[in-house]
């Protein structure tokens, strides 16, 4: 997918921001003006990546990131590239400083490029061409670095250092904390639109697709930072749930029950929850402590009544005589 400016437009650039000329065919990539941060988390070793921008989609062409290797921000006028070499050059070796000199060195747009690198032992490295569109900058710190561009003061990469820094906690809350704070001293000249968050494990596995532990994209939307911080705040209560079926699968009903708990109490209008926190607790036998449960899912979407018999059809509730008529008499008549 990509954008083109008109030709008018890349012209105005070229003018207005000293662009150099031999980079206007560079131009027509996307001019993602935006703050983020790549970072690594020292207690984990978790890697990561976290961005907002006046721009739809930012989560699809700036963030990058691989577990075990590490992370990119590519933004500015973008060349996504970057991404994918990146981290080939950090997973053959290279550190974050040789793999971006080697791009840097190789690619005639680099004045336009804002571009950050951190890899699996926290090395980082960041690059902010001289014709990035002010107030742009950045500031790398220890396993961290943040940059912006075309940010309503200058203000941005300082106090996202700091509120990064000073933020405790998995590395998703600090890198989103390093986001607001942004924010809270204007943030993208323009205004906001979408964001995005990505967080992989310290160490590749076996299943590249458990890798990934937190992918969250806002596409577009009036608050991308708040519906961002909304979003985090469900994902993890979405892991209280399923730490709460481990916990069933071995045999700690308690623990279970405190999870699924934990997590209604963070969202308790959440009704799907609620209706298989109920459901765990038929199929263990505890039928009495579920049917409050289940009047309650009821009351929040009746649809959930045309769902149990199907569940006892498939072998997901006890085939009881009459429990699927005892579920149900609890919901709204």
């Amino acid at each position: 997918m990509k954008h083109s400016l008109p030709p008018a437009v890349c012209a105005l650039l070229l003018v207005s921001f000293s662009i150099p000329a031999a980079v206007a065919g560079e131009i027509p990539s996307r001019p993602v003006s935006t703050y983020s941060i790549v970072a690594r988390d020292a207690k984990t070793g978790e890697l990561g990546v976290a961005v907002q921008s006046h721009w739809f989609s930012v989560g699809s062409v700036v963030p990058w990131a691989e577990a075990g290797v590490g992370a990119v921000a590519t933004q500015s006028f973008v060349k996504a590239a970057y991404g994918p070499l990146g981290l080939q050059a950090m997973r053959d070796g290279k550190t974050p400083d040789e793999a971006l000199r080697a791009l840097l060195d190789d690619d005639p747009g680099r004045e336009v490029r804002q571009v950050a690198f951190v890899d699996a032992e926290g090395r980082v490295a960041a690059h902010t061409g001289a014709s990035c569109i002010p107030g742009a900058g950045h500031i790398t710190g220890k396993g961290y670095a943040v940059q912006a561009n075309l940010m309503l003061t200058d203000e941005v990469p300082g106090v996202m250092a700091r509120a990064f820094e000073e933020t405790v906690g998995p590395l998703a809350e600090r890198m989103l904390a390093a986001l607001q704070a942004a924010q809270r001293v204007g943030g993208d000249i323009r205004g906001k639109q979408s964001a995005a968050l990505l967080v992989v494990r310290a160490e590749a596995s076996d299943e590249p697709w458990s890798d990934r532990i937190v992918d969250l994209r806002i596409e577009d939307h009036p608050q991308p930072i708040e519906e961002l911080a909304r979003l985090l705040r469900l994902h993890r209560a979405y892991e209280l749930m399923n730490d709460g079926d481990e916990a069933m699968a071995d045999g700690e009903m308690q623990r279970a029950m405190a999870e699924y708990t934990a997590a209604e109490e963070m969202f308790p209008d959440n009704d799907e929850f609620v209706f298989w926190h109920a459901v765990t607790l038929v199929t263990n036998g505890r039928t009495n402590e579920a049917l409050p449960l289940f009047a309650r899912t009821f009351r929040m979407n009746p649809a959930w009544m045309l769902l149990v018999p199907r569940l006892v059809e498939k072998g997901h509730l006890p085939d009881t005589e009459g429990l699927t008529d005892r579920i149900l008499a609890v919901g709204p008549k």
